[in-house]
């Protein structure tokens, strides 16, 4: 008991800290001419001392990195498109997060990533 009361406040500072990306876009889309597919991802955080203006968010499809724009009117969202090369049926990618925060009066530097989705396209 006494080992567990030792670790539970560790425990609430870890969770205090925790992020969360949600992933808003739909997972199967119709092919389009373009071969560009909108996505879009939101982004939640307990940190405190997160300066939300500062984060900026990469779409990362295999090797290639594509930036992402803020949402107009909203704080926590952010879109983009992944990129399909004609003949492929699916394309998988993920969300990369980097932000700055206050750390006791400096500026400290943090990331976070999403899991992995994959985009269907339907012919």
């Amino acid at each position: 008991m006494k080992k567990t009361l030792m670790v539970l406040p560790l425990l609430l500072l870890l969770a205090g800290c925790s992020s969360l990306s949600t992933n808003l876009s739909a997972q199967r889309q119709l092919r389009n001419p373009e071969n560009l597919y909108p996505v879009e991802v939101s982004f939640d955080s307990r940190q405190q001392s997160l300066r939300w203006d500062s984060i900026q968010v990469t779409l990362m499809v295999g090797k290639e990195s594509y930036p992402m724009r803020r949402t107009h009117l909203m704080n926590n969202r952010w879109e983009g498109f992944v990129p399909v090369p004609a003949g492929e049926k699916s394309s998988s990618y993920f969300y990369k997060f980097s932000y700055d925060y206050t750390d006791f009066g400096k500026l400290g530097k943090g990331s976070a990533a999403s899991r992995t989705y994959k985009l269907q396209i339907v012919d």
